[in-house]
């Protein structure tokens, strides 16, 4: 593989975790948009907390920046930049995409009714935590010698 393949690893990596943020975090938005609309209808009070469900896959972002750097600094080989850089990216910004989702359920299910705020921002919790696994995993991973494979 060229030089350029570790160019391309280190920009998916920061560029498909914000990806995924930034679809996450629209779903969500809309979502949050749609309950503050329903309370506006109905003369209830709009929750301000739903932009925590909002913002929630923007970490996400961070992640795919804190391996990126690493990628850099790294003792990778390019190919293997490329792969980490790839999959770790991938997988944060599947865990955003798919936290934004739970987020505008969870934003949704707020806005109605008001209750069961610990349990939503739970399970957005949990999704999180596949993107940090990743990370993390992917940072001691980035961190290791490289290896010539031959």
């Amino acid at each position: 593989m060229s030089m350029i393949s570790q160019f391309i690893g280190i920009a998916a990596c920061l560029g498909l975790a914000a990806l995924g943020s930034a679809l996450g975090a629209g779903t969500a938005g809309m979502t949050a948009i749609g309950a503050w609309k329903k309370c506006f209808l109905l003369n209830k009070p709009a929750p301000f907390i739903l932009v925590a469900f909002a913002g929630a896959p923007l970490t996400q972002t961070i992640y795919g920046f804190i391996l990126m750097n690493a990628i850099i600094g790294g003792g990778l080989t390019d190919t293997g930049k490329l792969w980490v850089g790839i999959f770790g990216g991938l997988a944060m910004g599947a865990s955003a995409l798919y936290q934004g989702k739970c987020a505008a359920y969870a934003a949704d299910a707020y806005g109605e009714t008001g209750q069961g705020f610990s349990n939503y921002i739970l399970v957005v919790g949990l999704i999180e935590t596949v993107a940090l696994f990743v990370m993390v995993f992917f940072l001691g991973v980035a961190s290791a010698p490289a290896v010539a494979v031959s």
